[in-house]
């Protein structure tokens, strides 16, 4: 076992995997114009990360747009692969419960609304509506 707890066969497994992308990530690590730009683009291309299907890959980036406190807008499109993927709209709300630790309350209430209306339920309208049901004056009581 090694130090992280793995055994002969593991860590051979995760050498060979490596040994394919060792100079990738040494490249990128050393910000390399050219893999750096092909990592980038493997949105624009719709080319998923390697390892990945395209469901994990959009869940994913959905966790990279909250972390980075991505504008609302940005959800759309991410929840849009994420469900042609075949995440179901539990996948997506536990993607944001599962980045939930790592990036904090802040900016997972700030990511909500954006996840939520890009999943089809408007959350601005619907506290609208709450805040108008509170706001009301009570009837009198039968006295």
């Amino acid at each position: 076992m090694d130090a992280q707890g793995r055994t002969t066969s593991e860590c051979r497994s995760v050498r060979a995997a490596l040994a394919g992308r060792q100079d990738r990530l040494r490249r990128l690590a050393a910000s390399d114009e050219s893999v750096a730009g092909s990592v980038l683009a493997t949105e624009v291309r719709g080319t998923r990360a390697p390892g990945l299907d395209d469901k994990t890959c959009a869940l994913v980036r959905l966790a990279a747009l909250v972390a980075s406190d991505a504008p609302p807008a940005s959800y759309q499109r991410s929840i849009g692969f994420a469900l042609a993927a075949g995440a179901t709209v539990d996948e997506v709300f536990g993607t944001l419960i599962a980045v939930a630790p790592t990036v904090g309350l802040a900016r997972l209430v700030t990511a909500t609304p954006g996840v939520a209306l890009a999943a089809g339920y408007d959350i601005d309208s619907a506290l609208e509506s709450v805040d108008d049901q509170v706001s009301r004056p009570c009837p009198p009581s039968g006295r």
